[in-house]
């Protein structure tokens, strides 16, 4: 596999990064992953604002280019053989003395990886099962949850999964601390009932997805009453259609929901994929290849 270290085309048994680079000491590092569509990364402009805005945050002197951003995918493909791909996009803090530093990190890491995407359409995709989560959603360390370095919640939960034998595939999904529905794994999460659009508000200390937020776009523009709040778990189990949502897996139906015991039900009694559902998956699908933004 040939990475982008900081611009060089690089192999990735040959791809290093210094001991004592503030990413690995002390996870200070941020990362967007996105797909491209006929070559084209896809919401680009969105995953570039959201890693400049972070990296603001957290005292990291990076401002994405987006021609640079563009030309870079294009070669980092290339290099790699594929015609679309999985990208994504590393900043790491760089080098520093260890100890907690009170200074901005000037000397970042930008480290790009791609690769090959599974393919997918989105008229025979199968449905996801959603499991709910023992283990509670860590809340941000600042204001609001950023896309960092940082997932060892992320990674136990899916060791939770694992050990209680839940299915291949399953996607795990949080509660807060509050007892609120918060999101997946490595997904954001909707449901439907009688008409409206609910998924959790930001305050519920889940990552804001750039597709989370392009879907609320979508179902506005539709005509869907959307709501965002704080919501138990059984406003979900009852619901009548159920879908996740990342940049990688776009929109990804659920047709059965599962307690921690691993007893479920399927969204609006049935398994298959519903009208609400179908109708967004393909019109993400539809401007993405078109490149469509919003």
């Amino acid at each position: 596999m040939i990475l982008l270290v900081n611009g060089r085309p690089t192999d990735s048994k040959e791809a290093v990064i210094s001991a004592l680079d503030h990413g690995f000491l002390y996870g200070m590092g941020l990362f967007e992953t996105f797909r491209t569509y006929k070559g084209k990364p896809w919401l680009l402009d969105k995953h570039a604002r959201r890693l400049a805005k972070g990296c603001e945050m957290l005292g990291i002197q990076y401002t994405p280019n987006l021609d640079l951003m563009q030309e870079a995918v294009t070669e980092l493909l290339r290099a790699n053989g594929l015609e679309d791909g999985y990208i994504r996009w590393s900043v790491s803090a760089g080098e520093g003395a260890i100890g907690l530093p009170a200074d901005a990190y000037d000397k970042p890491n930008e480290i790009v990886y791609a690769k090959e995407q599974a393919e997918d359409d989105p008229a025979t995709r199968k449905g996801k099962t959603v499991r709910l989560l023992q283990l509670p959603r860590s809340t941000p360390e600042g204001d609001i949850r950023l896309k960092s370095f940082h997932y060892m919640n992320n990674i136990n939960a899916k060791r939770e999964l694992n050990s209680a034998g839940a299915r291949p595939g399953t996607e795990g999904l949080f509660l807060n601390h509050e007892g609120h529905v918060v999101e997946g794994m490595v997904s954001n999460v909707f449901w439907i009932s009688d008409g409206v659009l609910y998924t959790p508000a930001a305050s519920t200390g889940l990552l804001e997805g750039v597709t989370r937020e392009y879907v609320l776009a979508v179902a506005a523009e539709m005509g869907i009453r959307t709501e965002q709040g704080l919501y138990a778990w059984d406003k979900l189990i009852y619901a009548d259609e159920v879908f996740l949502t990342n940049s990688i897996q776009e929109i990804v139906p659920v047709t059965k929901v599962e307690n921690i015991g691993g007893r479920g039900l399927s969204p609006g009694g049935c398994n298959s994929v519903g009208a609400i559902t179908y109708n967004l998956m393909n019109k993400y699908r539809d401007a993405a290849e078109r490149n469509e933004s919003r």
